[in-house]
Order: structure tokens, then C-alpha cells, then sequence
């Protein structure tokens, strides 16, 4: 692993012109290239405190050799040649959007004397109309139906050679899903005139070949001729399929495509759908793996960056308007550079109210489902479970097999109705039946540390009373059951008490850092317990923690231990923030006439349509209390009396400085 120190430029070369970076290896690759407005900033940042960077950009550094610039004249060109880069030399490094298709999209090939439908992908050619983008599937599917309308030509040029040279059509001449103008059975005019008509449709004109088609079906029912009726209304079926297949969401002259992504610390799922005249005419998606540390205009930027330039877009791929979540870095520059490619201007926003916005919220559930979807997947493949397991306990130095998991995490909003939860993943999958929930109050939901160490105390000592337990039931039923032993015999039909905290975790992990770490592990000491690990995941740089470690463990980004972690924290977290929003649910619809003897929900609820509210009725008097429905000269008395005895107990409010939440002194 190379010092950033030696081959760290001096400050006075670097020039401070815009410009494009490449950081090599010692064999010559290029592992990061990156853009900067002002090189000298830029790379100074890299070298001025390398123990100060995030643990990919500390890595990045450390794996370099060299670095080495070029200066660009303006930001839009260090954009273009940035992209060029990435795409020559692939660092690794670099954010890097994947999927293993580009767009396909339904082409007419009205440049042949004979137009051909099929679909295609790649660089578009002169003289062919293309429809789309769509997905693999739909295309297929709608190719399919229409040809059985508008029975255009689809075989390939050697396919049309041999029949037109045999005088026999193929199979899709045969089933009138062509109109095999290759044995003359349609003029080219006439073939082309029904190309023409395919576009025509495709380009949203569908109502009018419909009621065209409706129209000649009312005829030839007029006339009797009911096998035509029934093929032209099968026609009109397919027609509506595939018009009612692209639901209108945006108005008929919208041309978009939307993005949205959810990100994670590790990993971003990406997806867009592409809307055309007004329908969503198909959708891609991407799971990327987060190995430079990017804000989320980064990706945004790097997502357009990749996604236009690598297809080449011309008019009529690449759309008008681009819709993002968040405006990308060098939003100007970028425009420019997609208008370039598209030949007119392509207008980059971020939708913020109205049916733009409205879909891209459907957008961004796709991407969290997407991403949720990949870590489920990953999660239930046994091999990765078992890769996960092993690299962790290497990583760690433990000496034994992570069989069970226990994750704790604490919820509470600024000191408020603490809780805490228990996750347990056993063989790297969770176990639900063995969740557990802890509420915390007094001395120990003052902080977290101090609720950790509460938790940690009150789960394992209970292990130990069940452990205590099970070996004194074990001995008792031992010796009842001994040679020589006179007496009744054992009771096997009642089942033996449920042991809720025997069975013990080998690895102990908390959401936090070093003080939640050393508190857990305290906690584990004044137990006496020696033979549980702990460590803790802070989620800022996702860094484990020993306890009495200065230094965390850093796990790679592509860890399946740390990707295990980081699911365990995860779920910890969402059971411990229901638990404290079903807390604080109750609290806040709990009432001071709750705690009233003999008042029930309809004394309740008639005293306070009678006061208007629980301040008018502490302020009442028997009398009063008394005039309400329900409430009898004794019960009045007895409410009277408890909020006497309230006021007396209660002490007085402190007095809070509301600016800095800090209680005043008296």
C-alpha cells in the first residue's frame, strides 16, 4: 500500500484551471478519475489529511501510485472527457451503472423497399422509425399482436430471399401475420401503405383505426357476413389491448424520463420509466454498488452520465425533459451536454407538485422494492448467508462460528418514551420469534450509553436465571428419575417451561459506536459473563468497533459480513422505531381521568362534553363535577379528591431556557 505523501504533487503545479484527474496504480491502471472546476482544490483535498477521508477515498489513495491531470477549457468539456474516461478505462473506483441491456425499441424500417417491423437495439439507423423504449417482454408481446392487424413483414433479409426464390411464404405468411410480399401476394405499394398505417398507430393514433375498424364490422354485419364481423371485432380486441396497455398518466404531448433512487449507505437501486406521448412505454433498473463516497447528486449525475452516453442518443431517444429527485451536480453543463447529443434543447428539473411529481413517487417505490428485493435475495442465498458468516468471524478474530446474532438498538425522541430492541439472526437469517422489545425509563433513559448498558443487563441476566433454572430442573428431574428412587412417577404430559433467554448469542452487535461498545461490554463484565463477543456498527462510515479499541475494524464495501451487519442494524433499528411510535401513540392519548376510580369511558366522555376539556374539570368543584350526566355527589367527591392528592404530589415544573432546551436553576 503506497504514502500519499510520496507522490503527492507540489501545490505550485497543480494548475487551478477546470480540468479531469486520473489516479494509477503501480502497474499503470487507472483505479479513479474524477472532475474538478479547480484542480489545485480538488487534489490538495485528497492529500491534505489522508487519515481524514471517507474509507473509500482513504482506500483509493493508499492503492494509488500516481496521479495526473488534464486541463480542459470550460466545465462542460471536463464533463465529455470525464465520461470518456470512465468509459475507456473502467477504475474501479468509479461509480459504474450496470444493467446487462440497452433499450429496445420497436423499429419499422421504412428505408427498404419491402419495411420491416422488428426490434432493435444499439445505435439507430438512417430511415428507420423507431417506437419505445419498451420493456423485453411487452415489446414481444405487442409486436405479436399487432402484426395480426397490420401484417407487416418481420423475417429477416435471408428469410425473404429464400421464399421469394421458392415461391412459398414462411409460417407467418401462413397464419396471416404476414402479408408475404415476398410471393406477391400485396403490391410494395400496398405493403408499404400498411407500414405506414403501423407507424400511424404506434404513433398514437389508435382511436382512428379503431373506429375505422368498428365501423366496417357494423357493415358486414349489416350484410350478413358474420365470419368477417367476428375476425374484424378480434382485430379491434387486439388494437385495444395494446392501446390500453400504455395507460395515459401525463398529457398526450409529454415526452419524459422520469428517475428515482434509493440509497442506502452502501448500495443505490436506480429506476426509470420512459414516457412517451403521454404513456409509460417501458422501464429500466439498476442496483449499483456505492464504491466512492457520493452525495446523491453525484450518482444523479454519473446515472445521466452513463445512461444517455453510452446509447448514443440522438432525436427522439433521448426525450424533452429529464426528470430527476435531485438536481445533479454541473445541472448546466449537463443539460448542455444532453442537448448536444439530442440535437434540441433537453430541459433536466425536479418535479415538485402535480402528475409529474405524482409519478415520480411510483418511480422511487420501484426503486425501494428494487433494492429491497436485492438485499432479500442476497440474504436467502445460503452460499452468501455462509460467505457472510465466515468473513465476518475472520474479520472479527473470533474463535468460534457465528451461529446466533443479537442486535440491539435504542429509540427515543430527545429523551422521550424510550425503547429498545432485540434482533436475532440465526445461520444468517433472521429469527422473528425470538425478537424482543424493552421499554426504558428512570436512571438509565438519561442517554444511550446508558440505556445500552440497561438493555444488555436486563437481557442477559434473565439468560442467567434461565440458565440457573434449566440446570435445577435438570438435576431435580435427575434424581426422580435415579435407579432405587420410590415415588411418583414424572409428569411427561405437562410441557416444560419456555426458556425465553437460555439459549445465548455468540456475537453481540449495537447500533453505535465506541461508548455504546464499551458500555455493552461493561454490562456483559459486571455480569460475569466472558464468552460473548460485541462489537458496534456506526452507521456514519459503517465502522465496527471492539470494545477498549482505539481503532474500528474497517470491513470493504463489498463485504457480504459487512452487507450482514448492516442488514441486522437495519432491522433492529425499524423494530425499535415501531415500538417507540406505538409508545408514543398510547402516551399521547393517554388522559388524566384515566387514572380516576370509577370513572369510565362514558363518565369520560360526558364530563368533558360538559367542561370542554380536562383543565375545566381539575377546576371544578363537587357541586359542579356533580351537574355533569352521570356523575352521582359520591363520584364528583372522589374525583375532587384524586386531583387533590395529584397536586400535592407532583412537584413544581422546572423552568426551561426554550432556546437551549437547558433547565434553569432555581
Amino acid at each position: 500500500m503506497a504514502n500519499p505523501a510520496s507522490y503527492r504533487p507540489r501545490t505550485g503545479e497543480i494548475p487551478t484551471n477546470p480540468g479531469v484527474y486520473r489516479f494509477r496504480d503501480p502497474h499503470g491502471r487507472v483505479i479513479y478519475v474524477g472532475k474538478a472546476k479547480s484542480l489545485r482544490s480538488r487534489l490538495n483535498s485528497y492529500f491534505a489529511n489522508p487519515a481524514g477521508l471517507m474509507p473509500k477515498t482513504h482506500a483509493m489513495v493508499h492503492a494509488a501510485s500516481s496521479v495526473e491531470w488534464t486541463v480542459v477549457g470550460s466545465e462542460l468539456e471536463s464533463l465529455q472527457l470525464e465520461y470518456t474516461w470512465i468509459k475507456e478505462f473502467k477504475p474501479r473506483f468509479n461509480v459504474v451503472f450496470r444493467d446487462d441491456k440497452t433499450y429496445p425499441y420497436l423499429a419499422v424500417t421504412m428505408g427498404e423497399k419491402y419495411p420491416r417491423v422488428q426490434v432493435m437495439r444499439g445505435d439507430r439507423r438512417k430511415g428507420t422509425r423507431y417506437f419505445g423504449p419498451y420493456t423485453a417482454g411487452a415489446i414481444r408481446e405487442t409486436m405479436d399482436t399487432l402484426l395480426r392487424v397490420f401484417p407487416v413483414r418481420s423475417c429477416s433479409a435471408g428469410v425473404f430471399k429464400r421464399a421469394e426464390a421458392s415461391g412459398r411464404p414462411c409460417l407467418l405468411g401462413y397464419i396471416d401475420k404476414c402479408s408475404a410480399p415476398c410471393v406477391g401476394r400485396i403490391s410494395p405499394e400496398d405493403h408499404r401503405a400498411l407500414a405506414d398505417d403501423f407507424c400511424a398507430f404506434m404513433g398514437g393514433e389508435a382511436k382512428r383505426f379503431i373506429a375505422k375498424l368498428e365501423k366496417q364490422m357494423g357493415e358486414a354485419v349489416a350484410r350478413l357476413d358474420y365470419e368477417s364481423a367476428a375476425r374484424i371485432r378480434d382485430d379491434i380486441t387486439a388494437m385495444r389491448k395494446v392501446f390500453e396497455r400504455n395507460a395515459v398518466v401525463l398529457a398526450e404531448d409529454t415526452d419524459a424520463d422520469i428517475f428515482a433512487l434509493h440509497e442506502d449507505e452502501l448500495e443505490a437501486a436506480v429506476q426509470v420509466f420512459h414516457v412517451r406521448g403521454g404513456r409509460v412505454r417501458g422501464q429500466r433498473g439498476w442496483v449499483v454498488e456505492k464504491v466512492e463516497d457520493s452525495s446523491t447528486p453525484d450518482l444523479v449525475e454519473h446515472l445521466l452520465q452513463q445512461v444517455y452516453g453510452e446509447d448514443g442518443d440522438t432525436e427522439g431517444r433521448l426525450p424533452r425533459e429529464v426528470l430527476v429527485p435531485v438536481e445533479p451536480s454541473n445541472a448546466e453543463e449537463l443539460a448542455r451536454w444532453l442537448g448536444g447529443l439530442r440535437g434540441a434543447k433537453v430541459d433536466i428539473r425536479v418535479p415538485r407538485r402535480g402528475d409529474k411529481a405524482t409519478l415520480m413517487g411510483t418511480v422511487r417505490e420501484n426503486a425501494e422494492h428494487a433494492l429491497k428485493l436485492h438485499k432479500t435475495r442476497r440474504a436467502g442465498d445460503l452460499t452468501v448467508r455462509s460467505q457472510a458468516l465466515q468473513e465476518l468471524q475472520e474479520a472479527l478474530d473470533l474463535p468460534v462460528a457465528l451461529l446466533r446474532i443479537e442486535c440491539f438498538d435504542v429509540s427515543h425522541v430527545q429523551g422521550t418514551n424510550v425503547v429498545a430492541s432485540m434482533v436475532v439472526v440465526e445461520d444468517g437469517l433472521p429469527k422473528k420469534a425470538d425478537y424482543r422489545k424493552f421499554s426504558i425509563s428512570g436512571a438509565a433513559a438519561a442517554d444511550d450509553t446508558a440505556a445500552m448498558r440497561d438493555v444488555l443487563t436486563r437481557r442477559f441476566r434473565h439468560y442467567l436465571q434461565d440458565k440457573t433454572a434449566q440446570v435445577d430442573g435438570s438435576a431435580a428431574e435427575a434424581g426422580e428419575a435415579s435407579p432405587g428412587a420410590t415415588g411418583a412417577a414424572l409428569d411427561t404430559t405437562t410441557p416444560a417451561p419456555k426458556a425465553k433467554f437460555a439459549y445465548p448469542p455468540n456475537l453481540v452487535v449495537v447500533d453505535g459506536g465506541k461508548p455504546q461498545v464499551n458500555a455493552a461490554a461493561r454490562a456483559l463484565a459486571d455480569l460475569g459473563i466472558d464468552d460473548v463477543y460485541v462489537v458496534g456498527l456506526a452507521k456514519r462510515l459503517e465502522e465496527v468497533w471492539l470494545p477498549d479499541s482505539d481503532f474500528p475494524v474497517i470491513l470493504p464495501r463489498s463485504s457480504q459480513g459487512l452487507y450482514l451487519l448492516q442488514r441486522i442494524r437495519d432491522e433492529a433499528h425499524r423494530f425499535a422505531i415501531s415500538f417507540h411510535r406505538q409508545k408514543r401513540g398510547k402516551a399521547m392519548t393517554v388522559s388524566a381521568l384515566d387514572s380516576v376510580p370509577g370513572l369510565g369511558a362514558a363518565k369520560r366522555k360526558a364530563l368533558l362534553a360538559h367542561f370542554g376539556s380536562v383543565k375545566g374539570v381539575k377546576a371544578a368543584s363537587a357541586e359542579e363535577l356533580a351537574m355533569a350526566k352521570g356523575i352521582g355527589p359520591a363520584l364528583a367527591g372522589a374525583i375532587v379528591s384524586h386531583f387533590a392528592a395529584s397536586d400535592m404530589e407532583a412537584p413544581a415544573a422546572p423552568a426551561i431556557n426554550m432556546t437551549t432546551g437547558e433547565i434553569i436553576e432555581t
